[in-house]
């Protein structure tokens, strides 16, 4: 088959198709590797500001479901780590863990889906 007409080979050299998934995409791995480095997710939220307002309305909801992942998850992290004293505090982050890992895997189904996060404010997975 000619390169030509090879669909896939024609997919990957259309910028359109691979580049404008890319930050959501690494924003999203840097969210997942966020439990283990915490910077990941500070580096992430930064770049989800950053690439926010050039970005397709589909592609937007990622950014801000990516935003809101990171403040509401501190809005855990802090107690869960203040409540380690006391012993309860590690299954809120336990908790937390779990949430922004589904979370994330969550935006990316729908990103390689190309379809954007359906409401992206709320606070459950």
């Amino acid at each position: 088959m000619s390169e030509e007409r090879n669909p896939a080979i024609q997919a990957a050299k259309d910028p359109a198709h691979s580049d404008d998934l890319l930050m959501p995409k690494v924003i999203y791995v840097l969210y997942i590797l966020g439990p283990f480095f915490w910077l990941t997710g500070v580096v992430g939220v930064v770049m989800a500001y950053v690439y926010k307002d050039g970005a397709p309305e589909w592609m937007q909801s990622h950014y801000r479901f990516q935003i809101d992942t990171f403040w509401k998850g501190l809005a855990f992290l802090l107690p869960g780590v203040l409540l380690t004293f006391v012993l309860i505090g590690y299954l809120v982050l336990l908790f937390w863990v779990v949430w922004l890992l589904v979370r994330a895997v969550k935006g990316l189904k729908a990103l390689s889906e190309r379809r954007p996060v359906e409401r992206p404010a709320r606070w459950g997975f």
